[in-house]
């Protein structure tokens, strides 16, 4: 699995998201995919960021990237 890093968008920022963390078969985001999302206000938000950008679990799964917007 390979970690992609990017931006968030502004509608993202604009609505409090701190982090996303998206597993896909693609190197961008597809309507398919399920993405973590990370709040200001989400409690253990340090703890939850730490546990999604570990995505050794998911090495033997189909997804071959983890997307990660901060």
């Amino acid at each position: 699995m390979r970690k992609l890093y990017k931006t968030l968008s502004n509608e993202q920022i604009e609505q409090g998201v701190i982090f996303t963390s998206t597993l896909s078969r693609c190197n961008t985001e597809q309507p398919e995919d399920y993405t973590h999302t990370v709040k200001e206000d989400t409690p253990d938000k340090v703890i939850r960021i730490r546990r999604l950008k570990d995505d050794s679990f998911f090495n033997d799964s189909p997804f071959l990237y983890n997307i990660i917007r901060q």
